[in-house]
């Protein structure tokens, strides 16, 4: 067996006391502790927040653990050689693996095919070596591949024929290329459970490459016009995947609003769809695909959801659609809200609690100048009002592209009300320091008089305040107080 040459020996000379513990422990108890050694791949709270990790499925270096083991003492070494299946035994080819050497001269496990480090590059000799364990097609366990897509191309065409155990594939090229991938047309995996595709052309109507019902996770990214497909082609696959627990649907460079309307239109009869177990769906496009999909999707128990919408005019389109997806799922609740405002767009974050950091609803919308985004916004939230009722935490921030361009924000104040009017029962506000100026001025009517309406319930109000005045907030922290309605005001210096 060919044992990796970076395998540090010392660890084992460090910890003699427990070598010679489990010396006198018989087989099944050693296997048990074997079993209990192995690492997780994936660390919750790295990967919990990141779309991306969570796509790519970990750090599949871990699948080496048993090789320091296996040096320790001989028995030790036939006794995992002789478990591979329960103690899930791989080998990783990887950046630098001599793979035909470890081919010839380990035991016939499960491959993995691992290169997904942006900062290093495929060389000739690995595209070898990958080429070589992809020829071994019955034993091919994952596959994530992320290089320039020249190269990617050479790599993918090799992939013929059927991958019986294949169950992770990641392809994605380093750049935004516009040159869409294919994947080869005899291309079959029967038990692929998590398929990740970015920048490929994957035609719906065509045979699916996998066992559609084995999928727990598909996500088809930065997907170029030329490989379009419409909604009414993507349901009836949907369909056959009811163990999906991830989807992800983004398009390169989405075709107009008004071409996808005049589709749908042609389409009036588009069938509905259950996910029973979705707990993740992602969208990237134009409004009137995104609202297609949402009207007839049902996720009772989905907990995240990211929409990236590219068509800030018609955004509304989708809203009354996202509001029933919204209110059909038992999992999508609010304590916390972030609106962050951009120099290109504006993004809103949501979170099931206002002190967690797991974000469960993202919506990006792209949009230009501060008051448009203000009344974009104000429009969307007037209409979700009823999902984010429970919102306690508000944090409204503005990103500007120069530090000396704050000083030119300045939307009517009367703007700022309508997007905080939604929010009753809000406790606390957040404004970091972009927004003090406009906020401290937009809390009051024009006349100076405390709308009773805005923010009852508001307790708290946190806020930075550098090169304003000492105390910004004063005329509407004294307004409350008169009508009883006192506020705690907290000058957060550390804020972000």
């Amino acid at each position: 067996m060919l044992i990796s040459p970076w395998v540090n020996v010392s660890f084992y000379q460090q910890n003699m006391s427990w070598k010679y513990a489990y010396h006198i422990l018989d087989d099944d108890a050693l296997l048990n502790i074997f079993y209990l050694y192995r690492p997780d791949l994936t660390d919750e709270e790295e990967y919990s927040e990141n779309t991306v990790r969570v796509l790519q499925g970990g750090r599949w270096s871990r699948e080496g653990w048993w090789h320091r083991l296996a040096q320790v003492f001989r028995r030790w070494r036939y006794l995992i050689l002789a478990s591979p299946s329960y103690l899930g035994l791989r080998l990783v080819c990887t950046y630098g693996t001599p793979i035909a050497k470890m081919l010839a001269h380990s035991p016939p496990l499960p491959l993995i095919i691992d290169y997904i480090n942006e900062h290093r590059r495929i060389t000739a000799k690995d595209a070898n070596g990958i080429l070589l364990a992809l020829n071994h097609r019955d034993r091919v366990h994952r596959i994530r591949l992320l290089a320039p897509v020249r190269r990617l191309k050479a790599l993918v065409t090799s992939m013929e024929g059927h991958f019986p155990q294949l169950e992770f594939l990641y392809i994605a090229p380093l750049s935004k290329h516009r040159t869409s991938l294919i994947l080869p047309r005899t291309f079959r995996a029967s038990h692929l459970r998590h398929l990740v595709l970015i920048n490929f052309a994957f035609p719906m109507q065509s045979p699916f490459p996998t066992t559609t019902t084995s999928l727990v996770a598909l996500s088809l990214q930065m997907i170029h016009p030329s490989a379009y497909f419409p909604p009414s082609d993507l349901l009836p696959q949907l369909s056959l995947m009811p163990q999906l627990e991830t989807l992800g649907i983004g398009f390169h460079s989405p075709l107009p609003n008004h071409d996808v309307e005049r589709q749908l239109l042609d389409n009036p009869s588009m069938m509905y769809v259950t996910l029973p177990n979705l707990r993740w769906f992602g969208f990237e496009g134009v409004s009137a695909y995104c609202g297609a999909l949402l009207s007839r999707i049902s996720t009772p128990l989905l907990e995240r959801l990211q929409i990236i919408l590219r068509d800030q005019l018609t955004t509304t389109i989708a809203v009354s659609q996202l509001l029933q997806f919204m209110g059909k799922t038992r999992r999508l609740r609010f304590r916390g809200l972030k609106f962050n405002f951009g120099f290109r767009e504006f993004i809103v974050t949501a979170y099931p609690d206002g002190a967690s950091d797991v974000c469960s609803f993202y919506m990006f919308v792209t949009c230009t100048h501060l008051d448009r985004q203000v009344a974009t916004t104000a429009q969307i939230f007037n209409i979700l009002g009823p999902v984010f009722s429970e919102v306690e935490c508000l944090t409204l921030k503005y990103r500007t592209a120069t530090r000396s361009s704050q000083g030119n924000v300045m939307v009517d104040g009367a703007r700022w009300r309508e997007l905080l009017q939604p929010f009753s029962h809000v406790k606390t506000l957040v404004v970091p320091d972009g927004l003090v100026r406009e906020l401290s001025h937009s809390l009051l009517l024009d006349d100076g008089e405390l709308p009773l309406d805005l923010l009852p319930e508001l307790t708290e109000l946190v806020y930075s305040a550098r090169g304003h005045a000492e105390y910004p907030f004063s005329p509407f922290i004294n307004a409350r107080q008169i009508a009883g309605l006192p506020v705690r005001l907290v000058h957060g210096d550390l804020l972000p």
